[in-house]
């Protein structure tokens, strides 16, 4: 049986070191990872705007 949600991609981004440091931060804090909340927000995003796309 296969992996449901195979990770087989990346997304690069850059922004501010003290941006990234604080976010990281925060979500250790809140017993998460920051590819989890961004994968996260990525999956909201899609949904909430699916039809405009379209």
């Amino acid at each position: 049986m296969g992996q449901k949600n195979k990770k087989d991609a990346s997304l690069i981004i850059r922004l501010p070191k003290e941006d990234r440091d604080a976010f990281v931060a925060l979500c250790e804090d809140m017993d998460t990872s920051a590819s989890r909340e961004l994968r996260d927000h990525i999956r909201k995003f899609l949904k909430k705007n699916a039809k405009k796309g379209s």
